[in-house]
């Protein structure tokens, strides 16, 4: 796998595909500048090699050329990020650009217009692959929020780079991180799926039964395994059409000799609102009228044990509904006690954008292992699915 280890910047134009599609605020301010940060240690260390840089990256889902998706409402968060002056072109391919990128000097850093104001940019285009390959002398990707995907700038560039292209920092560090959980995991290795529906993460619970010890399961696709199982859930979200797949997936995991933990006890509520009448009810009877919305405070104690005792944690996905402070408990419980195991010797990977969010939000992000960048990537890894954007780097 190669890195920017392998690689001497010095006099050298390095082309980095990174993720800048930040969210914006009506002002076109920038309020979350994590994907920026996150590529900061790539760019200093070509920088600090004698190199240059350019920044090409996507943001939203712009139709045709549209002014709210220009790159240039990012380079004042860029150049506060990396405190360094970012030149910026309205465009990314042709003569004005590969003039610009010619007079680029060592240390400096040039930002290209938005990819996708380009069609061929997702249609995975050689043509427009091949006039972005001008832009540089070794290819990076950094971009693991885009990896997934086989566009021209994530992937199809990387043909024209034989033995002149690597993965950046972070997408090493993603790529490590996973392959830590997945291949070369210290035993035992728990790992907590939760959010609404079993149908989304059917096949990362598939290709990591072999690989852990313990899968805690929680969120809203409790109560399909509950049922199951036998349960009443009163109104708890179910998916009626999937029941046969959790007995599967239970059958397989004792098969397997993986131990799948239920939350044992729920919070109710008589409505999905944050100020509805609560009550803590057994997993398993859950009266007519009422939902479980958070895991309960028993299922969190039993949930602390598992974690406290493991060397290895996945979390994908929350306890409960988060978003709403009366729900929130169990989440935020559960992050804790990853961050007490991280604190004592575990590997702990946060990954998918909802666990991401809440420990953003609970204050957590620096108390566990590594935090992905990217929830579809990541859940493709998770899967056991070869990245198009991996791939072309590994392949020569």
């Amino acid at each position: 796998m190669k890195t920017l280890n392998d690689f001497d910047f010095n006099n050298k134009k390095a082309i980095i595909r990174v993720d800048f599609n930040v969210p914006l605020d009506d002002n076109f301010n920038v309020t979350d500048a994590t994907r920026i940060d996150a590529a900061k240690s790539t760019i200093d260390k070509i920088l600090n090699d004698g190199g240059s840089v350019v920044l090409m990256s996507h943001l939203g889902r712009p139709k045709g050329k549209e002014l709210k998706y220009s790159l240039q409402h990012i380079v004042s968060a860029i150049e506060k990020s990396l405190n360094k002056p970012i030149k910026f072109i309205s465009d990314c391919i042709g003569s004005d650009v590969e003039n610009v990128v010619a007079t680029l000097q060592k240390g400096e850093i040039l930002l290209l217009e938005n990819l996708r104001f380009y069609t061929e940019e997702e249609k995975g285009d050689v043509d427009f692959a091949e006039k972005l390959s001008k832009l540089g002398d070794i290819y990076v990707n950094d971009a693991f929020g885009t990896a997934h995907r086989a566009h021209a700038s994530t992937t199809i560039i990387a043909q024209f780079f034989p033995n002149k292209k690597c993965f950046g920092a972070l997408l090493a560090k993603e790529i490590e991180s996973i392959n830590k959980v997945l291949s070369n995991s210290e035993k035992p290795v728990t790992a907590i799926l939760g959010g609404s529906k079993v149908s989304s993460k059917i096949t990362v619970i598939e290709n990591i039964l072999d690989k852990v010890n313990h899968l805690i399961i929680g969120g809203g696709m409790t109560f399909t395994f509950v049922k199951a199982l036998g349960g009443k859930i009163g109104n708890s979200i179910c998916e009626d059409d999937k029941i046969d797949l959790a007995i599967d997936i239970l059958k397989q995991a004792k098969e397997k000799g993986v131990q799948i933990h239920l939350p044992i006890d729920v919070v109710g509520a008589d409505s999905f609102s944050n100020d509805a009448n609560t009550k803590v009810f057994d997993v398993n009877n859950i009266p007519d009228g009422w939902q479980g919305l958070d895991a309960g405070p028993k299922s969190l104690a039993i949930f602390d044990k598992i974690l406290n005792t493991s060397k290895t944690i996945l979390w994908n996905g929350p306890l409960g509904v988060f978003e709403m402070e009366s729900f929130a408990v169990g989440t935020i419980a559960l992050g804790e006690s990853i961050a007490n195991a991280t604190k004592n010797g575990a590997f702990s990977l946060v990954g998918g954008g909802d666990s991401v969010a809440a420990v953003k939000q609970f204050g957590l992000e620096e108390k566990m292992s590594y935090v992905s960048t990217g929830g579809g990537a990541m859940l493709e890894m998770l899967e056991g699915r070869t990245l198009p954007g991996i791939a072309a780097i590994l392949n020569d």
